[in-house]
């Protein structure tokens, strides 16, 4: 019995029950990627934006995840609005595994929500924005400018104010913290 575990190979590492079955698109910009994200949650389909692996990242620093069935049905959709993505590609390892963009910090009174490279704390108790950060794009401090100090139930929306990879992300982030902060 232990001579035949010796030969046989070892399976390779598989991909998580949950992540079977999905893929990744792949754009040239960020732009591309919030018009897909855009057209196909219109759609009604199932779609995330995430961090892209390593292996794919062509420069845009978003890829969007999605259902692998959906696969036609998507690259039809998004011909039709001339956004063909640049790359179709199935998660098939960890390696591929899009990255999360969130992470969140509890400070007590304080939390904080980062996506990508945004990020943006709120008072718990008032949910007032206190503090916006980080990015490298030109709108950020005009974003931090209009949303600190304002409630997360009066402030204007990101993406309404920036058009930049930094203002898509602290949209991103705001919505994650006003998910986060309606649990509380």
């Amino acid at each position: 019995m232990a001579l035949t575990n010796l030969f046989r190979k070892k399976s390779a590492q598989k991909v998580p029950e949950k992540k079977r079955g999905s893929g990744i698109l792949v754009f040239e910009n960020t732009s591309e990627v919030i018009k897909a994200e855009n057209t196909l949650k219109a759609q009604g389909l199932a779609v995330t934006v995430m961090g892209p692996p390593p292996e794919v990242r062509t420069g845009c620093d978003l890829v969007i995840e999605f259902p692998l069935v959906q696969e036609l049905e998507i690259r039809r959709l998004l011909e039709a609005v001339g956004i063909p993505p640049l790359q179709v590609v199935p998660v098939t390892s960890p390696l591929l595994k899009p990255v999360n963009l969130f992470q969140i910090k509890d400070f007590g009174g304080h939390l904080m929500v980062r996506a990508a490279n945004m990020k943006i704390t709120v008072d718990k108790a008032t949910r007032t924005i206190v503090n916006i950060s980080g990015g490298g794009c030109p709108d950020v401090p005009y974003l931090a400018y209009e949303l600190v100090g304002k409630s997360l139930d009066t402030a204007p929306l990101p993406r309404d104010l920036g058009h930049t990879l930094c203002g898509y992300a602290l949209q991103l982030a705001y919505e994650e913290i006003a998910r986060q902060c309606s649990r509380l």
